[in-house]
């Protein structure tokens, strides 16, 4: 790899074809790929087509073979079951191989699909590991999800099989999977074959003759299974999304160039090597989990934590330190609210000073942007690089960060860093036209994608073009806004439709928030654009306090008002700011900037499936309707 950031990507402008089969090198190939790209294949292009691999076997089998089977591929930490335990490579191939013994005993092969349905616990790895080695093509379903949304998954995947849990546990309650389950087979028009249950002691379920069965005693009565060779362009995975018509989008993620993509990224961006312990602090569920707490730290032979508890009340807010020092952590990954709610808690860090984070090296922050104010905080408190990088479930992989295994260049808080090699990113005009540095636009990035990205929608081609490809020819639109300054770091602010229009004036929510979050007394914040009869739209601004914060209303208000008015200026009319005492959030910690909007609008809106407690919802209507403007 070539000194430097600007080497490296300049690397890649000049030769991708050269610099991506270098990077191909990194992953074993029953037939290595002549070529990296081919143009006329799918809607943009497809990557290694005539390669064939298997990337369970590069994620386990070949680190056993190389004498590495007794290291600890996976940690798994529950606070909330009071468990721990370490699987080694070598254990990890064996329950892996078991598992993919029997369901392909119940007739799991190439291609077939198989949805799974599970909480944060190390058979979860198994699963997804188990169906790549058949070739097998995994759905995995956030843990928990209503059994409507559940139902909707199954009835697209069409699976041949279910993997699911009994249980799995929150603060202070039990989730029970196995009825969601039940009542989502009883929604869906298909009917799977058969599903495995994993049987928790938390809470042991009934199993219902003749489709269910109890997955470890299937495991036990398996023959180990072979890898299964598959076509690098094969399909590894599908992951929906929710989508905008309410039919969730599924996500395709292909073999090959994820394998290659991933491996590439471990070293390049987080700095990691073999027998580095890397925490990704996310959930299996969501694009985060693919790729950083199962597939690309095994295939770099890490060792990654599962964890089964939250930042904060798992027990405290020091919970996140514990983790790294008694795992001996070198790259803490998650998402920013996560952050925020352990500044909420411990504003002086004060539960830090009981941890050795000795071998902590760096703290990585996706899922939201984050507020400089957060990134400055963390960074303070750590004395770590903190790195800001931007992705999406459909790139599977950053589009934007910073680079340890380049040298990492001079990070700016609130931005999301710089290009990925294989990404380039503009800020585009509404006629496709790139805007001046600096300037707001909507984020695209040049076709082809590169390798990892999606290559299309399952089952729904004409909505891949739709959704993503339409809007700016030649370019796959984010659905982001930001600007790309002139020193090239990208700023992503906001979702495109939280750009609001306050007498014609397009501005970003984002940029507001920033503002709103800098002041001593918020711990997190969001800004959204309501109906004003006036300019259009104006925002409104809901903030949560510090933890002991004791100070008026309007008090507060009036100073987040002259804040943003002092570094936005009067354009922006910010003039109203209200107290509530949470945010809206999907599970994975994105704010519901949306559904907010509609519920302060007084339109009708659909519960989210993701939300993480639709109670929220309730309390900040309450909030809105209290006729008593704060400035």
């Amino acid at each position: 790899m070539p000194d430097g950031y600007d080497a490296t990507y300049a690397q890649w402008r000049q030769d991708p074809e050269g610099y991506w089969l270098r990077a191909a090198s990194g992953i074993d190939w029953s037939t290595p790929p002549g070529r990296a790209f081919d143009p006329a294949q799918g809607v943009y292009g497809r990557w290694f087509p005539e390669a064939r691999l298997n990337i369970c076997h590069n994620a386990i089998d070949r680190h056993v073979a190389a004498g590495r089977g007794d290291q600890p591929a996976l940690i798994w930490d529950s606070p909330l079951s009071g468990t721990q335990s370490r699987l080694t490579y070598a254990a990890l191939l064996d329950r892996t191989a078991r598992l993919a013994g029997a369901m392909a005993a119940r007739g799991v092969g190439v291609g077939d699909r198989v949805v799974i349905y599970m909480p944060m616990v190390p058979e979860a790895a198994i699963a997804m590991l188990a169906c790549a080695r058949l070739g097998a093509v995994h759905s995995v379903v956030f843990g928990g999800f209503a059994a409507a949304e559940l139902a909707a998954r199954i009835t697209d995947a069409e699976p041949k099989l279910v993997l699911s849990a009994s249980c799995g546990i929150e603060p202070g309650r039990v989730v029970k999977y196995k009825p969601l389950l039940d009542a989502a087979l009883a929604l869906s028009p298909h009917h799977p074959a058969g599903c495995l249950v994993l049987q928790r002691e938390t809470w042991r379920c009934a199993l219902q003759p003749g489709r269910d069965e109890d997955m470890a005693e299937a495991m036990d009565a398996a023959a180990p299974h072979p890898c299964v060779d598959v076509a690098a362009t094969d399909p590894l995975y599908i992951l929906y999304t929710s989508g905008t018509t309410g039919k969730p989008k599924g996500i395709l993620r292909d073999c090959g160039g994820y394998a290659v993509a991933l491996h590439h990224s471990m070293s390049l961006l987080y700095g990691l090597r073999a027998g580095d312990v890397s925490w990704t602090a996310s959930d299996v569920g969501w694009v985060v989990g693919h790729s950083y707490i199962v597939y690309g730290p095994l295939l770099a032979g890490c060792t990654s934590v599962i964890y089964e508890g939250k930042p904060v009340g798992t027990p405290d807010a020091g919970a996140f330190w514990r983790v790294c020092a008694e795992h001996g952590v070198k790259v803490l990954f998650t998402a920013p609210t996560a952050l925020r709610a352990i500044k909420k808690e411990d504003p002086e860090g004060k539960l830090l000073a009981g941890y050795d984070l000795s071998k902590l090296e760096a703290l990585f922050l996706a899922g939201e942007r984050c507020d400089p104010d957060t990134a400055l905080w963390a960074e303070r408190l750590l004395q770590r690089p903190v790195v800001d990088h931007w992705w999406q479930t459909e790139t599977g992989w950053c589009i934007t960060g910073n680079f340890r295994g380049a040298g990492l260049f001079p990070m700016r808080a609130g931005s999301g860093g710089k290009p990925a090699p294989g990404y380039v990113v503009e800020a585009l005009d509404e006629a496709g036209r790139p805007v001046a540095p600096g300037q707001i636009g909507s984020l695209a990035i040049r076709l082809p994608l590169p390798p990892a990205c999606l290559p299309g929608l399952y089952k729904a081609e004409a909505r891949f073009r739709e959704a993503y490809l339409e809007a700016y020819p030649g370019h796959y639109n984010t659905g982001d806004a930001g600007m790309v300054d002139a020193d090239g770091y990208v700023w992503v602010m906001s979702r495109t439709d939280d750009i609001i229009n306050v007498a014609g004036h397009r501005l970003s929510t984002g940029a507001m928030e920033e503002v709103l979050a800098a002041h001593p007394d918020v711990a997190e914040c969001a800004v959204v654009g309501v109906k004003d009869s006036l300019k259009g739209q104006a925002p409104l601004g809901l903030v949560v306090l510090k933890a002991g914060v004791d100070k008026p209303e309007a008090v507060l208000a009036k100073e987040l008002v002259a804040l943003v008015r002092e570094r936005i200026g009067p354009v922006a009319a910010f003039k109203e700011a209200r107290v509530v005492a949470r945010l809206p959030k999907t599970r994975s910690g994105k704010i519901l900037r949306a559904t907010l909007r509609k519920l302060a609008d007084g339109e009708d809106f659909v519960v989210p499936p993701t939300i993480d407690d639709p109670v929220i919802l309730e309390e900040i209507g309450a909030v809105l309707q209290e006729a008593h403007p704060l400035a």
